[in-house]
């Protein structure tokens, strides 16, 4: 795996080294010793599938406060999206820094994201797939939301917004009362 840091530290994008012979390919999308070197040292306790059917479908920006807050690993095994996190870590110095990459089987890509950061995606084929490894249980007590069109942070998503759930269209935009988690 290579993994190459993002400009919103702490964040990477790990990129598959895939054995390929006459029979498809090989590859490790996990080990242990090669995350600790980037200072991952939490396990991974939930593995999540989603399934999103319609290209241009908006999910996100989500995250779940502390000590709920979780580190996230992200793979598309099926179609393409246009993924995104926004940093939203208390003091940082990229406070609402948003960084997005496209994930799709082909280029075999994966985003490591850090606690503190809110997620979500875009949909860019139909019958998108994705896996994600999760370091925190699902908190529903602790779960919020960003507006995926929130202008302070001015995602510049790829296509027309197709489908966006009732809970992603009401989060509210941040405000000054927002200082991060």
């Amino acid at each position: 795996m290579i993994f190459s840091e993002t400009d919103l530290a702490g964040a990477y994008i790990v990129d598959l080294e895939p054995y390929r012979d006459d029979r498809g390919f090989f590859a490790r999308t996990y080990c242990q010793s090669e995350f600790e070197q980037i200072g991952h040292n939490k396990p991974f306790v939930q593995i999540n599938h989603s399934c999103t059917v319609q290209k241009g479908t908006i999910r996100g920006m989500h995250y779940q406060l502390f000590p709920n807050a979780e580190i996230k690993l992200i793979r598309c095994i099926s179609g393409e999206v246009y993924d995104v996190i926004v940093d939203i870590r208390k003091g940082s110095p990229t406070f609402l820094k948003f960084f997005g990459v496209i994930l799709s089987p082909e280029n075999m890509r994966m985003i490591y994201v850090p606690e503190g950061f809110a997620h979500g995606f875009q949909t860019l084929k139909e019958d998108t797939q994705l896996l994600y490894h999760h370091t925190a249980f699902y908190s529903p007590q602790d779960e919020r939301g960003l507006h995926f069109k929130d202008p302070v942070i001015g995602i510049d998503w790829p296509i027309e917004a197709a489908n966006i759930s009732s809970r992603d269209r009401q989060q509210t935009f941040i405000d000054n009362s927002f200082t991060g988690i």
